[in-house]
């Protein structure tokens, strides 16, 4: 349990790719197995060994994460130079695929207003992704 805040340390800003998610469960499970003394021969399922150690998954830990770091910057008055830059929009793009910002993707995969942010104690109860007990 204390390699996983060094794990996670700065993920707010990190550009994850569904790759980088899937590398960073891999790894997790396999200390969770290497930890508990089990080994992929022993056929025993993730849920189970994630269970055994009431840990929440990665992924909804680093979603967590860019909540939280985004409440902060929603909070912050319009001057803050980084809220200036979540509110920047560029007209002229080329052809394709727009590129997908890290925070409109995560705000659009979890369906959240920006009212909310304001209420901490609101805000931290509907991001919480609280490890199993």
């Amino acid at each position: 349990m204390a390699v996983r805040p060094a794990l996670l340390y700065g993920s707010e800003c990190w550009p994850v790719k569904e790759d980088n998610v899937h590398k960073l469960h891999t790894m997790e499970m396999k200390m969770l197995r290497w930890s508990r003394g089990i080994t992929r021969l022993d056929r025993v399922r993730n849920e189970y060994v994630r269970g055994s150690f009431k840990v929440a998954p990665i992924p909804e830990k680093l979603t967590e994460n860019r909540l939280r770091c985004f409440e902060h910057v929603m909070r912050r008055d319009d001057e803050y130079i980084v809220k200036k830059a979540l509110d920047l929009q560029e007209n002229n793009r080329g052809r394709g695929r727009p590129p997908a910002t890290s925070m409109a993707t995560l705000l659009d995969r979890n369906n959240l207003p920006d009212p909310t942010t304001l209420d901490r104690m609101s805000w931290r109860t509907i991001i919480r992704r609280a490890d199993p007990t």
